[in-house]
């Protein structure tokens, strides 16, 4: 079978493990929250919401249950007195006194809502939202409550799971004190959260309409445009945001990240660089972004800039250097990035993912040696480290050292099984050892913990035809179209075998057009085009595709075989012999060529002298082999 599966070059996708340099790459977005939302609680919006600490200025604009002075109870002095040891066990952080004290001035005063909203706090400190919503909520019953207590109340009781009653105090507090902002963004972004957008919008507007200068509510309402799609409405809220408080981080975060969700990096760039220079120049997880958003737009000039900020900050921020041998890698500048991980190495011996990318840069530069004394220099260190068994495996595979690969890559198989890459390679290795049963296994069992991987279908395909066991390949190849239309080895792989089988030709034409237009400059797939274009009869197209298939590839035996037979068709017999006696020199051993060299009238081939010299040449390269140590 003519085709480019089993050469190094075909793997597929071999190097789609190596996540670790190409993160620099492709970054993900920034998270576009204000980490607790507000009260404290996880209000998803648009992406998952985040579990950072509350940025301050948020906490205060929107109540995040804060600490008010402590208000003894008027009821008696008994009261009073473990009120007092129970704020100060709060201050202590003694949580378990403070819950006693407070427990045994309701004894004595039973409606203290301030006692009340305070165990509610230490409750939901405590992450025991039961209780705290149960205080919460009695501290809502009744009337003559301040505003700012039913909103901390609420906050609770949204967090507790209990949206309706959180809004219903909410709706009080606005009731007690229209004039203040605090109740109403809490409010809209609980109906955010209900898919009430229209209401979240209405309600948050309202609440800038009494405190224009709030950039929590300026920031909310913008959260609210965004998840109604209103992205440009969005970016201006954040924006104003941004212009009421030039540092309020949430607002810059959440417009850096939706102009990186908009692939609009060059202005996600800016947002975070203004916010360095504005907001917090020792911001390294910022910094760090807008490094990977240089990267993402190939602007490793500006990511090194950043980096060597940091260095000069810090010499000895091992991550910067890190981050810095990526870009390094990124720009093929190999020895630059290859001595950054040595420096690194040396400060963190045990970095296992750091060493083995160090391997996959000195494959880079052709040390093959020194790659794979890095990966096994892991192995040693944890003989269960899949990566480098299997990027060891996929080194030796490509030297061709077949057994060796096998035992790596069967290790990482059986270590990380949820990795289908480690699984195609091995597969091929018993292909490449013509353990051609072997290779199935190793096909199926990647297939067990991958059923919907294209390309472990194509080569499960590849071993059965080595099987000859047709019926099976052609299943397999059309399972691998039916995950991947697109799958460009599965549509020449197909296309190739029904033509050289003289089958479904028309077929074959079809499939091997499909995967030339995908790559047009594969000579493996011009030259199954060819075949089949030879095999329909279109000897013309046929010589044309085989021709600029020799161009493309160079010398393979195959193609200029094919090359002769086209000759032979159309009776220019000199060119087909030349073709031939061109193919026979690249391949020796193809004694049916021979048979068809002769039946042909072609003379005898043996008798050629390039012929002999070329039958020269693989003998002492095989007696070579064989005397090798």
């Amino acid at each position: 079978m003519h085709s480019e599966s089993f050469s190094p070059k075909a793997i597929v996708n071999t190097r789609r493990w190596f996540s670790f340099a190409s993160s620099l790459s492709s970054p993900g977005p920034l998270p576009l929250c204000a980490g607790r939302g507000f009260l404290g609680i996880l209000i998803p919006l648009v992406v998952a919401a985040c579990a950072a600490a509350p940025h301050p200025q948020e906490a205060a604009s929107a109540g995040a249950v804060p600490k008010k002075p402590a208000v003894a109870p008027a009821a008696d002095a008994s009261a009073s007195y473990h009120f007092m040891l129970g704020y100060q066990a709060e201050l202590a952080q003694d949580n378990d006194k403070a819950i006693q004290e407070y427990r045994t001035v309701l004894k004595t005063d039973p409606n203290s809502r301030s006692v009340k909203a305070r165990l509610a706090g230490i409750y939901f400190g405590l992450g025991d939202l039961a209780n705290a919503a149960r205080y919460a909520e009695e501290v809502g019953e009744g009337t003559g409550q301040d505003a700012q207590q039913l909103t901390q109340m609420a906050g609770i009781l949204a967090s507790a799971g209990k949206p309706d009653r959180a809004l219903r105090l909410l709706d009080l507090a606005i009731e007690r004190d229209p004039g203040q902002g605090d109740a109403y963004f809490p409010k809209a972004i609980i109906l955010v959260n209900q898919k009430r957008l229209a209401e979240a919008e209405q309600t948050a507007k309202q609440g800038l309409k009494v405190s224009p200068e709030s950039p929590i509510g300026h920031y909310y309402l913008g959260r609210i445009f965004l998840e109604s799609g209103k992205q440009d409405e969005a970016l201006a809220s954040f924006e104003r945001a941004i212009t009421v408080n030039a540092g309020f981080e949430p607002a810059y975060l959440a417009q850096a990240s939706l102009y990186e969700a908009r692939q609009e990096r060059e202005k996600a760039i800016a947002v975070l660089k203004r916010y360095l220079e504005r907001v917090n120049p020792n911001n390294k997880d910022i910094r760090q972004h807008l490094i990977q958003l240089y990267v993402s737009t190939k602007d490793y000039a500006g990511g090194l800039a950043e980096l060597d900020k940091m260095l000069a900050e810090e010499p000895g921020d091992l991550d910067a250097q890190l981050r810095m041998a990526l870009i390094y890698g990124e720009k093929r500048e190999f020895s630059k990035a290859i001595e950054l991980l040595q420096a690194v190495l040396k400060a963190r011996p045990a970095e296992l993912k750091v060493r083995d990318y160090l391997g996959y840069l000195y494959e880079e530069t052709k040390e093959s040696q020194k790659a794979a004394e890095a990966y096994q220099f892991n192995i040693q260190l944890d003989p269960t480290y899949a990566d480098s068994h299997m990027h060891l495996g996929v080194l030796q595979y490509r030297l061709k050292a077949y057994p060796a690969a096998i035992t790596h890559l069967t290790e990482a198989t059986r270590i990380n099984p949820k990795q289908p890459e480690p699984f195609i390679v091995l597969g091929l290795a018993y292909l490449q050892s013509e353990q051609f049963e072997a290779a199935l296994s190793a096909f199926e069992e990647g297939l067990r913990h991958h059923p919907k991987n294209a390309d472990l279908h194509f080569n499960l395909g590849t071993a059965y035809d080595k099987l000859n066991r047709f019926d099976d390949v052609v299943k397999s190849m059309e399972l691998a179209l039916s995950l991947d239309p697109h799958h460009a080895d599965a549509l020449n792989y197909l296309g190739y075998s029904y033509a050289e089988r003289g089958v479904k030709v028309e077929q074959a034409l079809s499939l091997t057009r499909q995967a030339v237009a995908l790559k047009p400059d594969n000579g493996y797939y011009v030259d199954s085009l060819g075949w089949a274009f030879y095999k329909a009869g279109q000897f013309n197209e046929a010589l044309t595709e085989i021709k600029r298939a020799a161009a493309l590839v160079g010398d393979d035996p195959v193609i200029y075989e094919h090359l002769g037979e086209i000759y032979v068709k159309q009776q220019k017999l000199s060119e087909a012999k030349e073709a031939w006696l061109h193919s026979l020199e690249l391949d020796p051993s193809n004694e049916k060529l021979f048979q068809r060299f002769r039946e042909q009238g072609l003379g005898d081939p043996v008798s050629e002298d390039r012929i002999q010299q070329a039958k020269r040449r693989v003998s002492e390269k095989i007696q070579s082999k064989q005397s090798a140590p």
